[in-house]
């Protein structure tokens, strides 16, 4: 679904976000938001899905764009979900880069405990909770190897069976 403003400029979809879980050297990866209700405060990194892509993609392709980190998803943590809006949070796999701050939407990356990270004064509390519930092994669903015969890897996933 493309969004456009009164002068048809292509805008955000505020409607299908991400979020994902990245741990490196025992720490997971947060970003300082720059705007909205979490500016200045940490999360994990995330946001929203372009027309025509997967979930999973846009997950790793927001964290790549905003902390260098290149992942892979291995798992469904979590969904949120508003009466506008959800939100899929994911487990990735780490798999190359240096965290650094894209300078945009985020002015600072930083690798902290989950311990750690839930004590902050200034974490979001959906981020608080996703961590919680990291530490203490909750389910997650895991990425399946199926894929339906009518589609590609390009194009479907699905989770938990």
């Amino acid at each position: 679904m493309k969004l456009f403003s009164k002068n048809k400029k292509e805008i955000n979809n505020k409607f299908y976000t991400v979020c994902g879980l990245v741990e490196i050297d025992q720490k997971v990866l947060l970003v300082r938001h720059t705007y909205g209700t979490a500016k200045g405060r940490l999360l994990l990194p995330g946001g929203y899905v372009k027309e025509n892509e997967l979930p999973t993609k846009a997950v790793e392709r927001e964290i790549f764009e905003e902390t260098g980190v290149k992942a892979k998803v291995k798992s469904v943590l979590a969904m949120q979900f508003k009466s506008n809006q959800w939100c899929a949070v994911f487990l990735l796999d780490y798999i190359e880069g240096t965290p650094k701050s894209d300078g945009y939407e985020n002015s600072e990356v930083l690798l902290l405990k989950p311990s750690e990270a839930i004590k902050r004064n200034d974490i979001t509390n959906m981020s608080r909770e996703i961590l919680k519930a990291y530490e203490n092994n909750s389910c997650e669903l895991e990425k399946s190897d199926y894929i339906a015969n009518s589609c590609t890897e390009d194009d479907y996933v699905i989770f938990g069976v």
